[in-house]
């Protein structure tokens, strides 16, 4: 989801990598669930976070799509969010006691908070954002270790690809003025990254590298 924002106002002023210390607060988190609460549609899914999920849950994306996930359009682009349960305002997947039920394969936007992303000169890095978390007397950890996300290098080359092509889908949707060129675009996109399994049993990000390559042919037939 791209923002406008003043990295003065909601951060430390700092940029991190994954080998920095950042103070998050890591081992004396409350589990106050806060962070769960009133969020929306914000909760983005990528590829990956549907990866882990089916995996995780041993369901498909369409049965999430049932009351825990939904769509909108982020940015022209139809992309998948985690639904707040009716009523109650809170994520689908946080338990009644207020812990968090897919915890071992939480989306990345889970595992960043209170962390974001700053994105420049095709890659990106990490900034705090000092005011979402109001835990207090925060502890320094490593950015890799707060995420917890295995073959890190790996899952940030593909984030940084996954950006900048949905960058490139923007721009094409901004370009066009054909309703029927943008539909089509978005429910291929959607097919191909997300509705269509993922093999549980097969590393993932080979499956996006050919899924991606595939959706690279078809956006240049869309320019």
């Amino acid at each position: 989801m791209e923002r406008e924002i003043d990295l003065n106002q909601i951060s430390d002023g700092r940029l991190y990598l994954a080998n920095d210390m950042v103070r998050t607060g890591c081992n004396e988190c409350a589990g106050c669930s806060s962070c769960c609460r009133g969020m929306g549609d914000s909760i983005i899914l990528d590829p990956y976070d549907m990866y882990s999920l089916e995996r995780g849950l041993g369901i498909t994306f369409e049965s999430m799509m049932q009351d825990q996930v939904a769509l909108n359009v982020v940015d022209g682009i139809i992309q998948p969010n985690i639904k707040m349960q009716q009523g109650k305002d809170c994520c689908a997947f946080l338990s009644e006691a207020g812990r968090c039920t897919i915890h071992a394969f939480r989306p990345g936007f889970c595992r960043m908070f209170p962390l974001g992303r700053i994105y420049e000169q095709n890659s990106f890095r990490y900034f705090l954002q000092v005011h979402e978390c109001a835990y207090p007397n925060k502890t320094k950890v490593k950015v890799k270790k707060w995420l917890e996300i295995p073959e890190l290098g790996k899952y940030e080359t593909y984030i940084k690809e996954w950006h900048f092509f949905l960058k490139e889908v923007q721009e094409i949707i901004k370009k066009t003025q054909n309703d029927a060129i943008v539909k089509n675009l978005n429910m291929y996109l959607l097919n191909q990254f997300y509705v269509k399994p993922y093999d549980v049993m097969v590393d993932f990000y080979h499956q996006f590298g050919e899924r991606l390559e595939e959706a690279k042919e078809v956006a240049k037939s869309y320019r």
